[in-house]
C-alpha cells in the first residue's frame, strides 16, 4: 500500500485539496475533514480556486482551515488547477496540501459494480476503461501530491482514522457526547443513537407538591436518586456506557446522542440526564439538552440546553 507523507509548514491559512481516483473515498475524506473542524467545499471548480483563496484571506480566522474536493472534469481541470497551484508557490499565506486518494483497479471496478454507478470518463463503456483513462490523466497530479493514501484495503473507519492522525491540528479528534432527556408521550427523538427508558423508576409526578417541579430541582433529583432500583440501574448503566462510548469513538463517530426518556420528560429523565452529563463531562465534550422539560407548562417546543 502506498502511503506518502511530508512535513507541513505552519501557515496562516491551511488549505487541503482532496482529489484522486473516482471511487477511492473522497466522500469519506471530506466528511472526515468536517469532523476535524475544516470548512469544506465539495466539487470546487479549479477556475474558482483563486477567488476562493481571496475569500479565505478576507475572512481572517473564520476560514483558516479549508478542505476542498476537486474531481476530474476533463482536460481543463488540470490546466486551471496546475496554474492555481503554480501561483501559490510564492505565497506566504497559503501552502496547499494535496491529499490524493488511490485504489487498485480491481477494487475500483468492484466498488462501481456494488454501487451500480458509471465511471465519469466511461458513461456508456466498461468501468475499467474509464479507470485506466483517469489514472493516466491523474499521473502528474499524483506526483505533485504531498499525501497519498491507497484505500484498497481500508475500511471507511480506517480512512477516517488516518486522516484524523495526519491532519488534526491538536491531534485530538473532536468527539461530543450529547445527552437528551425526553418524554415518551411527546414522541421518540429521531436523532438518538442510544435510547434508555427509565419509566420503571418511582415517579415524582405522583407527589403532589413535586408535580410542577423538574429534575433540575434538588428535591426532585434527590427523590429519584434515593431508590435502590435507581442506584442498581445507574451502576449497570455506567458500566455499559463506559464500554460503549469508546467503541463509538473508535469507530469514527464525531458525536454520540444518548436519549433518556420517562413519561413526560420532566422529572426522572431530566434527573438522570443531568447525572450522565456530570459523570462524563471530564472525559468528553459533554452537553445536556432537556427537550420536553417545559412542554406541560407552556405547551411549546421550548428547550433548555446546558453546555459544559
Amino acid at each position: 500500500m502506498e502511503d506518502k507523507k511530508v512535513e507541513k509548514e505552519t501557515v496562516d491559512h491551511r488549505l487541503v485539496i482532496i482529489t484522486g481516483m473516482s471511487g477511492a473515498g473522497k466522500t469519506v475524506a471530506v466528511q472526515s475533514f468536517e469532523d476535524l473542524g475544516f470548512f469544506c467545499v465539495d466539487n470546487l471548480p479549479p477556475t474558482l480556486l483563486p477567488k476562493f483563496l481571496e475569500l479565505m484571506e478576507d475572512s481572517g480566522k473564520k476560514m483558516n482551515k479549508v478542505a476542498v474536493v476537486m474531481d476530474l472534469r476533463g482536460r481543463d481541470f488540470f490546466d486551471h488547477l496546475f496554474k492555481a497551484l503554480d501561483d501559490l508557490n510564492d505565497s506566504k499565506t497559503f501552502v496547499p496540501e494535496i491529499l490524493f486518494l488511490d485504489s487498485d483497479d480491481d477494487v475500483l471496478v468492484r466498488r462501481y459494480k456494488e454501487t451500480r454507478r458509471t465511471h465519469p470518463l466511461a458513461p456508456s463503456g466498461l468501468p475499467l476503461e474509464g479507470i485506466r483513462l483517469e489514472r493516466d490523466l491523474l499521473e502528474e497530479l499524483k506526483g505533485r501530491s504531498q499525501t497519498i493514501y491507497n484505500t484498497s484495503a481500508l475500511k471507511p473507519r480506517e480512512l477516517r482514522e488516518k486522516i484524523a492522525k495526519e491532519f488534526a491540528v491538536n491531534k485530538q479528534v473532536s468527539f461530543t457526547v450529547n445527552v437528551m432527556s425526553f418524554g415518551f408521550k411527546h414522541g421518540l427523538p429521531i436523532d438518538a443513537d442510544l435510547v434508555f427508558d427509565v419509566r420503571f423508576l418511582p415517579n415524582p409526578f405522583y407527589i403532589e407538591h413535586m408535580r410542577p417541579m423538574t429534575g433540575l430541582d434538588q428535591e426532585v433529583s434527590s427523590y429519584v436518586m434515593k431508590w435502590n432500583e435507581t442506584q442498581k440501574f445507574i451502576k449497570k448503566w455506567v458500566d455499559l456506557l463506559d464500554f460503549m462510548i469508546p467503541q463509538y469513538r473508535r469507530e469514527g463517530k464525531a458525536q454520540l446522542v444518548i436519549a433518556v426518556g420517562c413519561t413526560g420528560g420532566q422529572h426522572r429523565s431530566v434527573t438522570l440526564a443531568e447525572f450522565l452529563e456530570d459523570r462524563y463531562k471530564d472525559e468528553y465534550d459533554t452537553r445536556v439538552t432537556h427537550r420536553d422539560i417545559n412542554k406541560r407548562k407552556v405547551h411549546t417546543d421550548d428547550v433548555q440546553v446546558k453546555t459544559t
